[in-house]
């Protein structure tokens, strides 16, 4: 299994060295649209490197549907994992594809200001202001927030590593930004850092309407889980639900996810607690 989570890993690697993100005719050009017209937005062109997998949307389609089964007032939504590498950004960023071909106007927020994936994956220019920068008071909204390539979808990186992360996402200027957000849009969903050693993902969903755990199957034990979970319950936020990622289909039958909204869990083998 070890030999098996390695080329996983290496795969995901190979893909992420993939991707890239394109600029329209470079920011010199967004900057005159925007004096042109300040009603304009910001754009940025993003290329998925995922290669088209049938079961992975058919599972995007139907946690999305899920979601919009959860209510109407749900529609700022964390997601968080237990440990770094699970895969949470890239599914934060497909579930933000899924949601706006279905119609619902949607903005990925990137709230891991300390170590961003999006940045990384996308080679995000240093000149592309984000929410670090915004939460600082060195850029208004319409600086941060960009429409891109995918219908209904606009994106807000995380901008510059902060030296003080927690204390940013704690303020008034963040919680403000989650109220003008979900006014603009139907669902706001927010990627947050892991929820090993750090607060942050506990600090956001302060202000969210839900949040939802993502766990790689075969490497989140099930006390590592519920931890995580106790811990966001513990700061008032309201559990949607969990996903399990990277199912291996020959070890399913060890764990299976219950339901979707107030239910969560796993069924598990007691021999396999910490696989």
């Amino acid at each position: 299994m070890d030999q098996e989570r390695r080329s996983q890993r290496e795969m995901m690697q190979e893909n992420e060295k993939q991707a890239r993100t394109t600029y329209t005719n470079a920011q010199a050009k967004a900057a005159v649209s925007r004096r042109d017209n300040k009603a304009s937005k910001l754009r940025v062109e993003l290329t998925d490197p995922r290669k088209s997998n049938y079961f992975y949307e058919e599972a995007l389609k139907t946690l999305r549907t899920n979601i919009q089964f959860a209510g109407a007032d749900i529609k700022t939504i964390l997601v968080t994992s237990c440990f770094p590498n699970e895969g949470k950004s890239d599914v934060v960023f497909q579930l933000a594809k899924e949601m706006g071909m279905a119609g619902k106007k949607t903005v990925l927020l990137d709230a891991d200001i300390r170590k961003s994936v999006l940045v990384q994956r996308y080679l995000v220019d240093s000149d592309v202001k984000g929410l670090s920068q915004y939460l600082s008071g060195q850029a208004p909204v319409r600086d941060i927030l960009y429409g891109t390539n995918y219908e209904n979808m606009d994106v807000i990186f995380a901008g510059p590593m902060a030296p003080n992360p927690s204390e940013l996402l704690n303020g008034k200027v963040f919680a403000k930004l989650m109220i003008e957000l979900k006014q603009r849009y139907d669902y706001v969903l927010i990627d947050t850092p892991p929820m090993a050693n750090v607060v942050d993902a506990a600090i956001v969903g302060k202000v969210c309407d839900g949040a939802i755990l993502l766990i790689e199957s075969g490497l989140v034990g099930y006390r590592a889980a519920q931890k995580a979970i106790k811990q966001l319950e513990k700061s008032g936020t309201h559990m949607l639900g969990a996903v399990l990622n990277k199912v291996d289909a020959r070890k399913e039958k060890y764990y299976s996810y219950y339901s979707y909204g107030s239910k969560y869990g796993y069924g598990y083998d007691q021999n396999h607690e910490n696989a």
